[in-house]
């Protein structure tokens, strides 16, 4: 089995991945497939990607390409996490709204700065599903790149690829409401719907019971308030809590960041993903450093984890 990581370049995120991968032992014989633009951080990757091979003790093949069509050649799957234009391209998506007076968060979805960062993905996305098309045209192409109802759209209408779209905010919220109500993940159940970025929590139980009235008297207490006050305002007026975060939510309804005083009332991080994408150029640096110094890759790694069976309702996001 052949599985493609386009976008291997993020290394951090490659190295979680992977270790997701191996950790599943139907998975840990296949065939890693690394590909990414920068020879500098591909090779970072293929060195991680085979340490971690080699610290698991997986029978995993590890190869890596600048090629995008030699790289999915033959995939089952294709992973895609790539970020068209990289910080500089990020820097625009906030300068240029600023100098007009719009003020982002997050930039990925929707707003000036999701649509052109779809505007400048969609192109290159089609070109791999134009490449899967001839030399894997069965493979499953999973989609972890933003903007995701955009992209994911246009795979369906320009592609015969099996496209999904994946995104951890689900899981990761159900984290932090377990965190909210004081209980351990495993005994929280839930059913959400919506779309990427705006799915809603339909059900909330604990062992099996509704824990809506738990999670409005946690609300109640200023110090759970204080950590997402946007989405538990949402949740004030149109009765359940969001999938995705505060800083996320504010830019997707035009109810928050509107003046100075209320960007400080509910404590929204402006430029945040500006600020990410810089750290994220150091972490890499260190992550480099950390690679070549021989040290075990495995210490750092956070795996999410998820329930045992996860059901979905497979329908093409129009969001």
């Amino acid at each position: 089995m052949k599985i493609a990581l386009i976008g291997a370049g993020s290394v951090v995120w490659t190295r979680r991945l992977m270790m997701d991968i191996l950790s599943f032992p139907e998975l840990t014989g296949a065939t890693l497939s690394l590909m990414d633009i920068d020879p500098v951080r591909l090779e970072t990757a293929r060195q991680t990607v085979e340490r971690l091979v080699a610290q698991v003790g997986a029978p995993a093949t590890v190869e890596a390409s600048l090629n995008q069509r030699d790289a999915v050649r033959g995939a089952k799957y294709v992973i895609y996490a790539v970020q068209v234009g990289m910080h500089h391209a990020t820097l625009l998506d906030f300068d240029i709204p600023r100098k007009y007076g719009l003020r982002q968060t997050i930039a990925d979805t929707l707003g000036v700065g999701g649509i052109f960062r779809g505007l400048r993905t969609i192109p290159v996305m089609l070109s791999l599903l134009q490449d899967m098309e001839e030399v894997c045209p069965d493979a499953l192409f999973l989609n972890y790149v933003n903007p995701m109802s955009i992209l994911c759209l246009a795979a369906s209408r320009a592609s015969s690829i099996r496209t999904v779209g994946l995104c951890h905010s689900v899981q990761g919220t159900a984290h932090q409401l377990a965190g909210y109500l004081g209980v351990d993940d495993k005994r929280v159940g839930y059913r959400v719907a919506g779309i990427n970025h705006m799915a809603w929590f339909l059900d909330l139980t604990i062992d099996g019971h509704d824990a809506y009235p738990a999670l409005w008297d946690a609300m109640g207490n200023p110090a759970v308030y204080g950590r997402d006050k946007v989405r538990f305002e949402m949740m004030r007026r149109l009765g359940y809590f969001v999938t995705e975060s505060s800083e996320h939510m504010a830019e997707y309804v035009p109810y928050f960041i509107k003046r100075d005083a209320l960007i400080a009332e509910f404590d929204i991080p402006i430029d945040e993903y500006v600020r990410r994408s810089s750290e994220n150029l150091v972490t890499f640096e260190k992550t480099r450093a950390e690679v070549a110094s021989g040290a075990c890759l495995l210490e750092r790694h956070e795996i999410f984890t998820a329930p045992a069976h996860i059901f979905v309702d497979r329908d093409v996001e129009l969001g």
